[in-house]
């Protein structure tokens, strides 16, 4: 395994990350993937990719936020692995990166969603990487 991560800046990395990341959001065509995008990381959104040699086979997507209950932290929005590598350890090695480049640079926490259908990833958030489930998040559409 030779893997190597970096964050995705240029529309061609984008795109390559695309067919990975729309395992997650199935919704998103490439049209609302790149508008969408575009506008996230003018507000702060960062892609990160791990490759294995040249393959994109896991990404994630966060932003920096602080709150008071959480206070300066990243937040993940975005985390999946394509199907073709799941079960490799390739999500955790992404996270335990994140968690690094996190601390390195002042974050106090990393948090992320799931959804509640997703009990074996819960199972690998709290299990496999210490993650603790402490609330639940709502939404409602306007």
């Amino acid at each position: 395994m030779t893997v190597a991560i970096k964050q995705l800046t240029t529309q061609q990395e984008w795109m390559e990350a695309y067919y990975v990341l729309v395992q997650l959001r199935t919704e998103l065509t490439v049209e609302k993937y790149l508008q969408l995008l575009k506008e996230m990381t003018q507000d702060g959104y960062l892609l990160f990719a791990l490759y294995d040699n040249t393959n994109i086979v896991a990404v994630a997507g966060l932003s920096w936020r602080v709150n008071f209950y959480s206070e300066r932290h990243i937040f993940v929005y975005d985390l999946v692995t394509d199907e073709e590598y799941r079960s490799l350890g390739y999500g955790e090695i992404l996270l335990h990166y994140l968690h690094k480049w996190g601390k390195e640079n002042g974050a106090h926490y990393i948090a992320l969603e799931s959804g509640i259908q997703r009990t074996s990833a819960h199972r690998f958030y709290e299990d496999r990487l210490g993650y603790e489930k402490w609330c639940f998040s709502f939404r409602k559409a306007l």
